[in-house]
């Protein structure tokens, strides 16, 4: 099966309000517009798994491979692994997501034009 999208990534808390982790820029393709508004967002901590994947997705679309590399395993470390809800509607555990974002790296997947994107 192949797995195309890792989008529309939501923290699984209804009564707080969702910080901005770059889904717009990258469901458009503008990846170092994703980039810069998931670095400058304060509201993020730095090991929070959809900034860290977030990160990787775009970083991974912009050929630097090593960097995503490094977010994708970050999130897999986190301490605060969260349920994340894909642009399906499917609620997935942070760490399987980026068990997923690191074996599409390795096959290569980020350099086709599958939608990936995180919210």
């Amino acid at each position: 099966m192949a797995f195309t999208v890792i989008a529309g990534l939501v923290l699984a808390q209804a009564s707080a309000a969702v910080p901005e982790v770059g889904f717009e820029e990258l469901s458009e393709g503008r990846n170092q517009a994703a980039i810069v508004e998931i670095e400058l967002n304060s509201e993020l901590d730095a090991d929070d798994p959809a900034r860290l994947i977030n990160l990787g997705i775009a970083h991974a679309r912009e050929g630097r491979a090593e960097q995503a590399r490094e977010m994708f395993r970050a999130a897999l470390r986190s301490d605060t692994p969260l349920r994340l809800e894909t642009a399906t509607g499917d609620w997935v555990d942070s760490r399987t997501l980026a068990r997923q974002a690191l074996a599409m790296l390795d096959r290569g997947e980020f350099a086709t034009p599958a939608r990936v994107a995180a919210r």
